[in-house]
């Protein structure tokens, strides 16, 4: 969300507008589930390890950023 924030400081948008983009990008989960299967797959020492943690970030991310995005 700093990058985000940092990204958008001499822009036109109002700080709810910036807010918002930032919550927005809380549930982008697809390099998680990328990054897990494809430690699995090739069957890394902590490959089952890592998948499980991508999948419980997924599933903490994704609706706390919908939920977040609702409420903005």
């Amino acid at each position: 969300m700093i990058d985000v924030m940092s990204s958008l400081y001499k822009t036109s948008f109002k700080q709810k507008e910036k807010l918002f983009v930032g919550i927005s990008y809380i549930p982008k989960t697809t390099v998680q589930a990328a990054n897990g299967a494809i430690s699995f797959s090739l069957g890394f020492v902590h490959g089952q390890l890592m998948l499980s943690i991508a999948v419980l970030s997924i599933v903490i991310t994704a609706p706390t950023g919908a939920f977040l995005m609702y409420l903005s």
